[in-house]
């Protein structure tokens, strides 16, 4: 059994951008996990219409 382990799940989320509005996106979080319990989020990202991949930090999440 594997003390410290890294996992990539992806998930559908609701974004926003100033020059797109609202959109709904895939999300991909790289996660960090002692013993099976998630400690710490490494990176998350999410991939544009295009194919780009960009930083979350760089749109909002809707209130």
């Amino acid at each position: 059994m594997k003390l410290i382990r890294v996992k990539r799940t992806t998930r559908y989320e609701k974004r926003y951008s100033k020059k797109m509005g609202e959109l709904t996106t895939t999300v991909t979080y790289i996660k960090r996990y002692v013993l099976g319990i998630p400690t710490k989020v490494l990176h998350k990202y999410r991939m544009t219409y295009y194919g780009e991949i960009k930083d979350c930090n760089q749109c909002n999440l809707l209130a």
